[in-house]
C-alpha cells in the first residue's frame, strides 16, 4: 500500500512549483530559440543541407527521453531526475555555444534534448506530486502557460540575442538562467519517491525503445526534404524502426520492471487519452507549421506579422487549458463532459480553418484559429488530469509522460503526411490551371521550379525578378504575371485547405473517443487515501 498524501507547507509547494515552471520555461525555449538564429549559424558554420537538424536533433532525442524518464521517476523518485535534467541541459548548452562545425552543434543539441526531454517529462506531471486531485485543475494551466509563452517568445528572443550579442549566446545564456533554477529545485523540491516492489533497470527496453523511435522520427523528419516516401533512405529507416518496435514490444512483455509497462493501457482512460494525444499532436503541429504559410502565401502577410498570428493560437491553448482545469475543479471532475466540449471546439475550429481561402480576412482567420486553440488547450488539460486521477501513483510518471510522447509522435507523423499532401496538391493544381501563354513566357523548366519552391508568394525579391522577366516578354507581360500569381495563390489556398481538411477528420475522431472517457469520483478519492504521493 502506498503512502497517504502528505500536504507540504504552502510556501514549499509554491517555491517548488515555481522552480519547475522556470525549468520548463528554459527547456521549452530550447526547442524554438534557434529558429531565427539558424540563418546566421549556417552562414558561420556552413552545412546548409543540415539546416533543420539543430532543431530536429533536440526534438528527436527529447521524444525518446520523455517515456524513459517518466518511468524512471516512478521507480527512483522525481527530484534526482529533475536535477539531472537541468544539469544535462546546461552542460549541453556550453559546448553547443562553442561549436565550430554544424555536426558539432547537432551533436550537442542532441545532448541538450536529453536534458530538455527530462525536464518536460516532469513538468507535465508536477501537479500530481504537489497537489491533491481535487485542486490540480487550478494549477495544470500554469504549466501550459509557461510552455506557451516560451514557444511564443523563443524565436523573437533568439533573434534579439543573435543581433545584440551573437548566436553563441542563445546557448550560453542558459548558464546564468539555469544555475539559480537548479539551486531553487535542490533547496525546495521534496524528495518524492513512489513505493514499488522492483526497481531494477530495464536496459534492454531503453535500448530497443531508442532504436525503434529514433529511426522512425528521422524518416518522418526527412520526408520531402530532401527525400521522398519511396526512397531507400526513408523506407530503410521506417522498416528498421518498425522491426525494432516489434522487438521492443516483445522485450517489454517479458521484462520484470519494463521501462514502458503495458499495464498502463489496461486503464481505459490511459488508452483513450494516448490516442487523443496522438490525434491532437497531429492537428497542433500541422496548424503551427502551415498557418504561417497560409498567412504569407495566401493572404500576403509579412513573415513578422504571420509569426504574430501564432500568438492567438498559443494564448488560446493556454486559456483553454486554464479554463478547463478550473471547470473540472468546480464541477467535481466531470471529465467526459469537459472532454466532449473541448474536442468538439477543437474539431469545429479546425473545420473553420479548413474553409479559409484567399478571400478570408485576417480577423476571420484569427477567430477560427482561436476557436481551435481553445478546444485544443482544453483537450490537453482534461485528458492529462483524467490520467493522473485514474492511475495509481506508482504509474503517474509513466502514464503522464506517455501522453506527451504520443503527442510528439503524432505531430511528427502529421507534419510528414501533411507536407506531402500539400506539395502534391499545390503542384497538381498549378499544373491544371496555368495557361499555355504563361508556360511559354516562363521558359523551359521554370514552372516546375516554381511548383517545387513558390518563393514568389513569400519573397518580395523573387517576385520582383519574376515580374521583370514577364515585363521583358512584351506588353502583355504584366497581365500574365498577375494571372500566374493569382493561380499560385489559389493553388496554395486549396492545397493548405486540403491539409486542414485531413486534420479535421483526424481531430474529429477525438470527439468520438471522448464519449468513452470515464473517470469516476471514486478514482480521485482513492488517490487521496491510498495512491497519493508520499514525501
Amino acid at each position: 500500500m502506498e503512502k497517504d498524501f502528505v500536504q507540504l507547507p504552502a510556501k514549499q509547494v509554491m517555491l517548488a512549483m515555481l522552480g519547475v515552471m522556470l525549468a520548463m520555461f528554459m527547456a521549452a525555449l530550447g526547442q524554438t530559440v534557434v529558429a531565427t538564429a539558424m540563418p546566421v549559424i549556417i552562414a558561420d558554420l556552413g552545412g546548409f543541407d543540415r539546416y533543420t537538424w539543430a532543431a530536429t536533433a533536440y526534438l528527436v532525442v527529447a521524444t525518446v527521453a520523455i517515456p524513459i524518464v517518466g518511468r524512471l521517476t516512478d521507480l527512483y523518485g522525481r527530484k534526482v531526475f529533475l536535477v539531472l535534467g537541468i544539469v544535462v541541459f546546461i552542460g549541453g548548452s556550453i559546448p553547443a555555444g562553442m561549436s565550430q562545425t554544424m555536426n558539432q552543434l547537432i551533436a550537442f543539441r542532441a545532448i541538450q534534448g536529453i536534458g530538455g526531454g527530462t525536464i518536460m517529462a516532469y513538468g507535465f506531471l508536477v501537479t500530481a506530486d504537489l497537489f491533491p486531485p481535487e485542486v490540480r485543475g487550478r494549477y495544470q494551466g500554469l504549466i501550459s502557460l509557461v510552455y506557451g509563452v516560451a514557444s511564443v517568445i523563443g524565436p523573437t528572443l533568439g533573434g534579439v540575442v543573435t543581433d545584440v550579442l551573437s548566436w553563441h549566446w542563445i546557448f550560453f545564456v542558459n548558464i546564468p538562467i539555469g544555475i539559480p533554477i537548479l539551486l531553487l529545485i535542490i533547496r525546495t523540491f521534496p524528495p518524492i519517491r513512489p513505493e514499488v516492489q522492483n526497481r531494477s533497470l530495464d536496459y534492454l527496453g531503453m535500448v530497443t525503445l531508442a532504436l525503434s523511435v529514433v529511426p522512425i522520427l528521422i524518416a518522418l523528419s526527412i520526408v520531402g526534404v530532401p527525400y521522398a516516401w519511396d526512397t531507400p533512405q526513408v523506407i530503410g529507416l521506417l522498416a528498421f524502426g518498425l522491426v525494432m518496435t516489434a522487438i521492443f514490444a516483445i522485450v517489454e512483455s517479458k521484462a520484470v520492471a519494463p521501462i514502458m509497462p503495458f499495464e498502463i493501457y489496461r486503464f481505459r482512460v490511459v488508452a483513450i487519452a494516448t490516442v487523443v494525444a496522438f490525434l491532437a499532436g497531429f492537428g497542433l503541429y500541422g496548424t503551427i507549421v502551415f498557418l504561417p504559410l497560409f498567412f504569407q502565401g495566401v493572404l500576403g502577410a509579412s513573415p513578422t506579422s504571420s509569426g504574430g498570428f501564432l500568438t492567438p493560437l498559443i494564448l488560446g491553448i493556454v486559456f483553454g487549458a486554464i479554463v478547463s482545469g478550473r471547470m473540472l475543479a468546480k464541477r467535481d471532475g466531470r471529465f467526459r463532459r469537459q472532454a466532449l466540449i473541448s474536442t468538439g471546439l477543437m474539431a469545429l475550429g479546425m473545420y473553420l480553418i479548413s474553409t479559409m481561402n484567399e478571400n478570408t480576412s485576417s480577423s476571420m482567420a484569427v477567430g477560427c484559429v482561436v476557436i481551435m486553440a481553445l478546444g485544443l488547450g482544453g483537450v490537453l488539460a482534461t485528458f492529462n488530469l483524467a490520467v493522473q486521477n485514474a492511475v495509481p501513483f506508482r504509474l503517474v510518471g509513466t502514464a503522464t509522460s506517455a501522453l506527451l510522447f504520443y503527442r510528439l509522435i503524432g505531430g511528427t507523423l502529421g507534419l510528414a503526411v501533411l507536407g506531402v499532401v500539400m506539395t502534391h496538391r499545390f503542384s497538381a493544381r498549378v499544373e491544371e490551371t496555368v495557361s499555355d501563354a504563361v508556360r511559354v513566357a516562363l521558359g523551359p523548366g521554370q514552372l516546375d521550379a516554381i511548383k517545387d519552391n513558390p518563393r514568389v508568394l513569400i519573397d518580395p525579391a523573387a517576385l520582383d525578378v519574376l515580374r521583370a522577366e514577364f515585363a521583358g516578354t512584351g506588353t502583355e507581360g504584366v497581365q500574365m504575371a498577375d494571372a500566374l500569381l493569382g493561380t499560385l495563390h489559389s493553388a496554395l489556398a486549396e492545397a493548405v485547405g486540403d491539409v486542414f481538411a485531413i486534420s479535421v477528420v483526424v481531430v474529429a475522431l477525438s470527439v468520438v473517443l471522448g464519449l468513452f472517457l470515464k473517470v469516476s469520483k471514486g478514482d480521485s478519492q482513492s488517490r487521496l487515501t491510498t495512491s497519493s504521493p508520499g514525501v
